[in-house]
């Protein structure tokens, strides 16, 4: 797969319908093997395939550096959980997850408030997954949780005064991110990895004509 002709916002979309299920790598292998890039084309290829294939290993590495900036400030360590479970919420295949195991555990104490959690039936429309149904959790527009865990998290930093503390740590974080995918060398694994993502995509695009 030629990472250099995938686009920004193709890499955002597949980020977003990734399973994100999938356990992270080993540490031996995320932190092994790191050269320097020889030309910008090599290093934009190598920053995209890195970002999809350790995608786990970076969300894990961004929120343990939110976490240890708020050691000494509980506040602002919920804040950077709840704020982490909304960006979570952003992928389809976390938030599908997330909805059907609450859907599952109220449905054993209250079938009839599981009934209430369903998601409203659409129309059928030709086309992507993605596209032509929302995702819903317990019954409502994922957006919801997304606005009231980010409104929630806002003003616990602002009640906590860590607002500084979150920016520095979350750039921290990015900075790390951004030196990891930049320095670390593609291996074979993650070549061939991203070959099977490519020829699932291809063939669930045409399963869907």
């Amino acid at each position: 797969m030629d990472w250099g002709n995938v686009t920004t916002e193709d890499l955002l979309d597949a980020l977003r319908e990734v399973d994100w299920s999938s356990p992270p790598r080993p540490l031996t292998e995320f932190f092994s093997r790191f050269t320097v890039p020889r030309s910008y084309d090599k290093w934009n290829s190598r920053l995209k395939c890195n970002l999809y294939y350790y995608r786990t290993n970076y969300f894990i590495m961004i929120t343990f550096i939110l976490g240890m900036g708020f050691l000494r400030k509980p506040i602002g360590l919920i804040a950077a959980v709840l704020a982490g479970l909304a960006i979570a919420f952003l992928n389809d295949s976390f938030a599908v997850s997330f909805n059907e195991k609450v859907t599952r555990t109220v449905r054993q104490f209250s079938p009839h408030l599981a009934a209430k959690m369903r998601p409203p039936i659409t129309p059928v429309i030709r086309g992507r997954p993605s596209a032509r149904r929302g995702i819903h959790i317990c019954g409502r527009p994922r957006w919801v949780f997304v606005l009231a865990l980010s409104i929630g998290s806002a003003i616990l930093w602002f009640v906590s005064c860590a607002i500084i503390t979150v920016l520095v740590a979350f750039l921290i974080g990015l900075l790390a991110t951004f030196l990891h995918a930049s320095f670390r060398t593609p291996n074979l694994k993650a070549r061939l990895n991203t070959f099977r993502e490519e020829f699932r995509a291809v063939w669930r695009n045409y399963s869907e004509l």
